[in-house]
């Protein structure tokens, strides 16, 4: 969890870290809070992402560049939260 909460600052919190964002692409839709989400429906979801089984596009870019160990990291950092 603390080695996953570099890589979320970094990554994740510009959009799922701001209470009541919405995106305009590719549809307008609030973004989800992460903090306090099941870690192990975190891993699934990323992994989806990640292999094209759940489609978002910026989602799709983000899951594809990490690798198992940073998902099991961030995962963990927002399974605690």
């Amino acid at each position: 969890a603390v080695v996953g909460k570099g890589k979320a600052v970094a990554i994740c919190s510009g959009c799922h870290g701001v209470p009541g964002i919405r995106t305009a692409y590719p549809e307008v839709y609030n973004v989800p809070r992460l903090g306090g989400q099941n870690a192990d429906y975190l891993v699934t979801a990323l992994r989806a992402y990640r292999a094209g089984d759940r489609y978002n596009q910026t989602m799709k870019a983000l899951a594809s560049a990490l690798t198992e160990k940073e998902i099991l990291d961030i995962a963990a950092y927002y399974g605690q939260k």
